[in-house]
């Protein structure tokens, strides 16, 4: 009677298809990756990564890789891909190179082996981000562009819970949307600290491309100085640096003046999204879909993205 392989098995056999690996050892699963499985190893002797989608993800992998692939292209720093397999089964897996790092943010922000690094990082992200911002949306053909307030509407529509300052910016975002822009950018979707990696002298790596789309490219730089990822820093840019800091950067890399109030727009929309992560992460708990004790907590931190909420709305900004 024949049994189904490991998990170990089925990565080391997807390695050996994907690289025609001779030798793969040290292989080992990271508890990091909501929607994927995340390994490493060393095979022929190079650290790698591998990252393999989780049952129930309906996202085309493949679309991600191509991304990662025309970022690598146009400057911006990210591991290098070194191999793809779509996978019968739906299970992808894509495998990088290994960057050395740190990813936890409150790493990042508070521990002295990063000190150096904090004072210059707010520039590299800013930097980075012009580089994202280059890559040409004809490399990647797969990439979307929806309307931000449509896909957050429905959401919340279909969940059907009342959230009055939701409703509230809403309104105030479509009543002050900024002036329709002629350029329509590779936008990463989830640009902050937790999806890069920092080492003792800065920027590595920018990674977790899943979220990647078309559209304003101001909104990575609104996302990325909204409150919930300054994890308790009072710096609104990333937790690093004033916004100031980070636009100069980014103009004087891309060639292009951030204007502040498109920005804001940008992050009233990122606390918006935020909230409504919340909301649908404790919904997939309470509808018994998923139990889960770190769902609900999430849940609990609606509240925060209202009062945050409340504080921009009312011209009250960090």
């Amino acid at each position: 009677m024949s049994t189904a392989p490991s998990a170990h098995q089925q990565i080391e056999a997807v390695v050996t298809e994907a690289l025609g690996a001779t030798s793969i050892t040290d292989l080992a699963r990271l508890t990091s990756g909501a929607s994927r499985e995340t390994w490493t190893c060393t095979v022929d002797g190079l650290e790698v990564v591998v990252q393999r989608q989780r049952p129930g993800d309906v996202r085309d992998m493949s679309i991600e890789a191509d991304v990662v692939r025309a970022a690598g292209a146009a400057g911006v720093p990210v591991p290098e891909l070194l191999g793809f397999v779509a996978g019968g089964d739906g299970a992808a897996t894509m495998i990088t190179r290994h960057v050395a790092g740190e990813t936890i943010a409150r790493k990042i922000l508070r521990d002295d082996a990063y000190q150096q690094a904090r004072p210059r990082l707010v520039a590299d992200l800013g930097r980075a981000l012009a580089r994202v911002h280059r890559i040409d949306p004809a490399s990647t053909p797969g990439l979307l562009q929806l309307d931000p307030l449509d896909v957050l509407r429905v959401r919340l529509d279909d969940i059907g819970e009342p959230h009055p300052a939701f409703e509230l910016a809403f309104t105030w975002l479509d009543e002050h949307r900024p002036a329709s822009s002629d350029s329509v950018a590779v936008v990463h979707g989830d640009f902050r600290l937790g999806n890069v990696i920092v080492d003792r002298s800065g920027l590595q790596a920018v990674i977790d491309w899943e979220l990647a789309h078309l559209g304003d490219p101001m909104e990575d730089l609104g996302w990325l100085c909204s409150p919930a990822w300054r994890f308790g820093s009072p710096l609104p840019a990333a937790g690093v640096g004033t916004r100031h800091e980070l636009f100069a950067a980014y103009a004087d890399e891309s060639g292009v003046e951030v204007d502040p109030d498109v920005v804001r727009w940008w992050e009233v929309n990122g606390i918006l999204r935020w909230g409504m992560i919340c909301v649908t992460q404790a919904y997939a708990h309470t509808s018994g879909v998923v139990r889960s004790h770190e769902l609900a907590a999430i849940g609990r931190r609606v509240c925060e993205t209202e009062h945050d909420l409340f504080l921009a709305l009312d011209g009250r900004w960090s």
